[in-house]
């Protein structure tokens, strides 16, 4: 503990420059201060500081040694604040990084917020690849796999495409009785924002009808305008399952082909392992968990 103590006040001396700033923020003396960092040179065998009448500076020894301790005194704060939030309720700041399906995701959210007022949601809806670490983010709702080891997950439920057309459209251009006829249809094309990439429809052979020239009516990047878009009768859509329920329920759409789609794919939530569960996080996933994919 006295070996902690000196590092504390040298830390503090090297970051003020000053004795007498530092022995002000640690409330001893300037003079204690000066005894602690001597202590502290003569256990070590190296000076840690250039001292003048006038001025103080850190040696190169000093510099060296003052980034390791900023960063043991740093991995304390944390241990102590881990400790505290666990007897604390959840409360202060959550950045989390969404994909773009609000239909999905508003209503837990509004129950979240409703249910932890002392949580501030930062929520970025986007469909690009964030990086979680890089860009500060406490979690990201991702759709499949990742491949980043620095990452925790927890899989939140599971969706399936499937393809829709309004019953307008489909008395108009008839309905496709097999993947193939899909060539002789409008389609309603998703685009990921990130890669460029048109989404694959979950049906044989979908590649080569896409690169044989399949007839487009619209690519676009927002489910929601696709949504729309079919439900005014302008083509066929591939949609995730939870995005069109109420309209197939209010048969403002129809789903198509069942029988020749075969797709699950995954909602996972993510977050840097290298950060500990704070009360926040855990009761955010823990509700997503709940209420998203309920059984």
């Amino acid at each position: 503990m006295d070996n902690l103590a000196g590092v504390s006040a040298f830390v503090q001396a090297a970051e003020a420059l000053s004795f007498v700033e530092a022995g002000r923020l640690l409330g001893v003396s300037a003079s204690a201060i000066g005894k602690s960092v001597a202590r502290l040179e003569a256990r070590l065998g190296v000076r840690l500081f250039h001292r003048s009448t006038r001025s103080m500076t850190l040696t190169a020894e000093g510099r060296l040694f003052l980034q390791r301790c900023q960063r043991i005194l740093g991995e304390m704060a944390a241990a102590e604040q881990e400790l505290s939030d666990t007897r604390s309720a959840p409360r202060g700041k959550l950045r989390v990084s969404l994909p773009l399906v609000g239909g999905l995701l508003n209503p837990v959210l509004a129950t979240f917020i409703r249910r932890y007022p002392e949580i501030e949601l930062e929520l970025d809806f986007s469909d690009r690849r964030v990086e979680v670490i890089e860009e500060g983010f406490d979690a990201v709702i991702r759709v499949g796999e990742t491949e980043d080891s620095r990452l925790m997950s927890r899989q939140l439920g599971s969706f399936h495409l499937q393809l829709v057309a309004s019953p307008a459209y489909l008395r108009q251009a008839g309905t496709p009785q097999c993947p193939d006829d899909l060539r002789q249809h409008a389609c309603l094309l998703y685009k990921f924002p990130t890669t460029g990439k048109v989404e694959a429809w979950p049906v044989m052979d979908w590649d080569k009808m896409l690169g044989d020239g399949l007839h487009a009516s619209a690519v676009c990047n927002s489910v929601d305008t696709l949504i729309y878009l079919a439900e005014q009768g302008q083509g066929i859509a591939c949609l995730p399952d939870f995005a069109v329920k109420q309209s197939l329920a209010e048969q403002r759409l129809q789903q198509l082909l069942g029988a020749h789609c075969r797709h699950t794919g995954s909602f996972k939530i993510l977050w840097p392992s290298s950060k500990h569960l704070t009360p926040r996080l855990r009761v955010f996933i823990d509700l997503l968990s709940e209420q998203l994919f309920p059984l």
